[in-house]
């Protein structure tokens, strides 16, 4: 194909991306009219039907999700080589974009990148606070940060945190009028809080094991929340039995506010990864974050 039709394959990944024209031409800096026309000459060269148009939406054909498939992964491959050649600069510079959820964020990532940053000042780093388990190739994330069991298998995934363990937790009021559960089971007698997890939309069933056996709980209640701050002051309230990381709960066990049952059904388990796509380039900025992060052996992380 002639060189000049790049920029038409350029232009209709990013309409095929964007779902819009509208979206798509503010992002290529061009008119949503001259956008138009180039997709129209692009479908006219190569006798096909890409893009699906009604009036509310903009979808790939079959045939223009193949072309898709093919040549965007390409066209971001050489746009990171690009970005890394670039970035060779005496200091390492530029944005690295991580979705992450915010137990990680405020326990390891900004503990260790907030000291990085200041010795780094032409660093930029934009976290996503989500509790989704997003795309992190197509929503052009440098990385993301979840628990190791979350992690697809087609991405490489370093540790970046010690082993987590979850608590049971409710207030002393709570227990005072009820009886402690001494199994999982016993959790469906109970008003318990709930978490919806915005990946799936369902709510999460909590899980436990002990010598072996996996039991998943699946609990009721009068409050379900979709992040773990509100579940900590709902449990702390006298709402019920929440099901949170430990290290989230430290504090208020210690002081009484909140009493843990169940402990020796909740092992630990692997925390925090790190992961990017395998085929990524990284750019200096990303090895230095990265870098930052990575577990040394022998260390305590943290």
């Amino acid at each position: 194909m002639a060189r000049q039709n790049f920029n038409d394959l350029l232009a209709f990944v990013a309409v095929a991306r964007e779902r819009s024209f509208t979206r798509a031409a503010a992002r290529l800096g061009v008119s949503q009219s001259a956008l138009s026309h180039t997709i129209r000459g692009l479908e006219a060269r190569l006798g096909i039907r890409l893009l699906t148009r009604t009036t509310r939406s903009v979808a790939p054909t079959e045939a223009g999700q193949r072309v898709l498939d093919s040549i965007g992964r390409r066209f971001d491959e050489i746009e990171h080589e690009l970005v890394a050649l670039t970035a060779l600069r005496s200091k390492p510079a530029g944005l690295v974009r991580i979705t992450t959820g915010e137990h990680a964020l405020a326990s390891i990532l900004w503990p260790r990148l907030g000291p990085l940053l200041r010795d780094y000042p032409d660093i930029q780093v934009e976290f996503d606070v989500s509790y989704g388990l997003k795309d992190i190739v197509a929503e052009r994330f440098d990385a993301g940060v979840r628990l190791g069991e979350q992690v697809a298998r087609d991405m490489i995934a370093m540790p970046i945190g010690p082993d987590l363990r979850m608590a049971a937790v409710a207030s002393p009021a709570y227990f005072a009028k009820r009886r402690r559960p001494k199994t999982p089971q016993e959790l469906t007698e109970h008003r318990c809080i709930n978490l919806r997890l915005p990946t799936y939309g369902g709510l999460y069933a909590w899980e436990f094991e002990r010598r072996g056996r996996k039991v998943n709980v699946r609990v009721e209640g009068q409050y379900v929340f979709n992040t773990v701050p509100p579940i900590v002051a709902a449990a702390l309230d006298g709402a019920g039995i929440a099901f949170l990381p430990e290290d989230e709960v430290l504090a208020q066990l210690a002081s009484g506010e909140l009493v843990r049952v169940l402990g020796d059904w909740c092992p630990s388990f692997p925390g925090y990864h790190l992961y990017y796509p395998s085929r990524r380039q990284p750019s200096p900025a990303f090895v230095v974050v990265a870098d930052a992060l990575r577990v040394r052996t022998g260390a305590a992380p943290g």
